[in-house]
């Protein structure tokens, strides 16, 4: 297992990694004693960003909070932050290139797909995996707090009769993926582990890492699993200003899961990933309950189109689906997501006279396909614009809250960089459960994702020849299939064939 540990907000220097010698043998920092004004340098040095009120309440301070303060002042990287902010916040009023639906060449439809097709790309993704040409980016920065946990959302367990959290089903997952990938290679006496590069925030690192150590990785091999945290941006005021958090600490918060392109460079974890003979990048989003993690259909069909990014999509449920879309920038443009709040009641409903379906349809689900050549080149591109979107919240501040701005990137702010891209339908009900609200709710609900994975998982039982008994409705549970035993539903037949079994309940090896 590699740590990489990034401290505040993201600077060009790497922090060392865990246990390294250098980490080990790094001298305690000095302390200065802090006179009853501010450094002058310092001083100055906040004057050319015009955030000199950072020191308003130097003379109000103890001098241990005045060390406190220096070193958080320090740890900014202040021309870069003045970049961003300055871009930012000049970025809004700017008029924005007209909305086209998605051409239907872009989009390979699980209609039009041919059994040929996906046993083709499904040999081709397995061929490229057993190559170790994939690593995989998991987006985990998270808290379930709307979950009701203060724990990562990914140790969060859904339910489910082995009561597997949601990082257990993604490892295991990515444990059978690669077997499949052995066995698929003649030859082949060895099986070569899938790189999972885990990003984490400051609420949620340390807590993600103690509990993959305590739970020995989940079977896979320590050193295959990296993690590293996303960066942190100040948070402003309308015009500008740093918030202060408490006097002597600046208002922060995560620059947003689209923080991923600048962490994955500054860390340089990129060049690990080129070290290893990496050439695709799959990123996907710690809540969903059925992720087909290193998906090799998926990666079959990217390879096959040549497109520098991909994303899986499903149709929308209906109009007011709370979802962002896909949709073309201009004629000919670039494919990016639109979010739900910026589209108005009319976009959402309107229809494609031809197809009888709606013309904005292709909701983004954050699961993704890349070239590491492209990842290189959007997280300098993002870095160069430093546009990042503006989130009014209420801040924590020395006044109680305040209204001000969050800076975010998405991780789909890449796709407007992209000079090819493709969009691949996949069915709601075999690959999307997402966990983002407490049971309760209406949707998104740890009970929705459970229901979802048991009624698929009991049709890949049917399928392969097995019986299903039960003392509750069918449509209220069915049958666990552990990842361990099958990847999507294949090779079940020698466990199932003629074989009944009770739901709830697990099929595991």
């Amino acid at each position: 297992m590699k740590e990489i540990i990034l401290v505040g907000p993201r600077t060009d220097s790497v922090m060392p990694l865990a246990g390294s010698e250098t980490q080990g043998s790094a001298s305690p920092p000095e302390v200065v004693a802090l006179g009853p004004t501010p450094p002058q340098d310092m001083v100055e040095r906040l004057k050319d960003y015009g955030q000199e009120g950072s020191f308003s309440l130097w003379d109000e301070i103890l001098p241990e909070e005045r060390e406190l303060l220096v070193r958080d002042i320090e740890s900014i990287d202040l021309p870069r932050i003045d970049r961003i902010i300055r871009r930012s916040l000049g970025s809004r009023g700017v008029p924005v290139p007209s909305i086209e639906p998605v051409p239907e060449s872009s989009v390979s439809t699980v209609e039009e797909r041919t059994a040929e097709e996906k046993e083709k790309w499904w040999k081709r993704g397995l061929k490229a995996i057993s190559e170790g040409k994939l690593a995989v980016v998991l987006l985990a920065g998270g808290q379930g707090t709307r979950l009701g946990s203060s724990d990562p959302k990914g140790c969060f367990s859904i339910g489910l009769p082995s009561n597997k959290s949601l990082f257990q089903l993604q490892a295991e997952r990515i444990f059978s993926v690669q077997k499949l990938a052995a066995q698929s290679t003649e030859g082949s006496t060895s099986t070569v582990p899938i790189h999972w590069y885990i990003m984490t925030s400051p609420f949620t690192h340390e807590a993600t890492r103690k509990y993959f150590q305590s739970r020995k990785y989940f079977g896979l091999d320590p050193d295959q699993v990296t993690f590293f945290q996303q960066g942190t941006l100040p948070c402003v005021s309308p015009d500008g200003k740093f918030i202060m958090e408490t006097p002597f600490k600046v208002a922060k918060a995560p620059d947003g899961n689209g923080g991923v392109y600048a962490a994955l460079k500054s860390n340089k974890l990129l060049e690990d990933m080129a070290m290893r003979g990496v050439k695709y990048v799959d990123c996907y989003g710690v809540d969903n309950a059925l992720v087909r993690v290193a998906d090799p259909t998926f990666l079959g069909y990217f390879i096959e189109k040549g497109v520098a990014a991909s994303a899986k999509v499903v149709r929308k449920g209906y109009p007011q689906e709370k979802v962002g879309v896909f949709v073309q920038r201009g004629k000919g443009g670039p494919l990016s997501v639109l979010e739900y709040s910026e589209m108005d009641q009319n976009m959402c409903s309107e229809i494609n006279q031809i197809t009888g379906r709606l013309r904005y349809c292709w909701s983004n689900v954050c699961l993704h396909l890349f070239t590491l050549d492209f990842l290189n080149h959007v997280a300098n591109s993002l870095e160069k614009d430093s546009i990042y979107h503006i989130a009014e919240k209420k801040i924590p501040s020395i006044h109680g809250f305040t209204m001000g701005i969050k800076l975010e990137q998405f991780i789909f702010d890449a796709f407007t960089y992209a000079p090819s891209m493709a969009l691949f339908e996949i069915q709601r009900e075999e690959e999307f459960a997402p966990v983002k609200n407490a049971n309760g709710a209406s949707y998104d609900t740890p009970d929705t994702a459970r229901l979802m994975l048991l009624r698929l998982h009991s049709r890949w039982v049917v399928a392969a020849g097995g019986f299903l008994t039960h003392s509750v409705p069918l449509y209220l549970t069915g049958v666990e299939v552990s990842p361990l035993c099958s990847y999507s539903g294949e090779n079940l037949e020698s466990i199932c064939r003629g074989r009944t079994f009770h739901a709830p309940s697990e099929i595991s090896v």
